[in-house]
């Protein structure tokens, strides 16, 4: 078992982090962006990451590869079984994340290429976002309640993102429970485990 990423990159994060959680085997290949591998290449021709190789199958996307480990094992519940309405939910935050959220992501950290806006306006419209995941986490720990979800799990990364475009800004801006959050999952175990060297 296989895993070809790039330790910074949000979606090879999650994918990791799905990985380890459910105790899969896997070999991490660490990919340089600038000479991707050939072999990696052979199984995934479009050339991101993240990549799973196992028993001669191909996985390309990072939520593809979280529900695949999680089918395996999954001791915490973080896909909601037998909870129809917060897997509803959690689909919709993810797919808003990695559509909506990503976009405007890109935008605001890479303000100098999208010269339309500025970086300010760029990061108000993140924070039509951010807004809804703080109302979320004033009433509860996690995005869908007391106990974490796939949802955290998938939007964490890129909230991370998020929040290093200007530290200083983020570490006084109105959102105390996002911060909370993205600091609790920093310093989590899990995540210390993905991101060693």
């Amino acid at each position: 078992m296989i895993l070809y990423s790039f330790r910074r990159c949000p979606y090879a994060m999650r994918a990791r982090m799905a990985l380890h959680y459910s105790g899969c085997p896997v070999q991490i290949c660490e990919v340089s962006l600038k000479a991707k591998p050939a072999e990696m290449l052979a199984l995934s021709p479009k050339g991101t990451v993240p990549v799973l190789s196992v028993e001669g199958r191909v996985i390309e996307e990072s939520l593809e590869i979280m529900r695949w480990a999680l089918a395996r094992h999954d001791p915490e519940n973080w896909l909601l079984r037998d909870e129809p309405e917060a897997i509803e939910q959690m689909q919709a935050l993810i797919s808003r994340n990695d559509t909506l959220f990503k976009v405007r992501l890109n935008h605001y950290k890479y303000a100098e290429r999208y010269p339309e806006q500025s970086r300010e306006a760029y990061r108000a419209l993140a924070e039509e976002i951010l807004a809804d995941l703080e109302a979320r986490l004033t009433q509860h720990a996690y995005l869908l309640g007391e106990r974490p979800s796939m949802a955290d799990v998938a939007l964490m990364p890129f909230i991370r993102q998020f929040a290093g475009v200007e530290p200083q800004w983020f570490a006084q801006a109105p959102y105390p429970g996002v911060r909370g959050w993205l600091q609790g999952w920093l310093e989590s175990a899990l995540f210390k485990a993905i991101m060693a060297r």
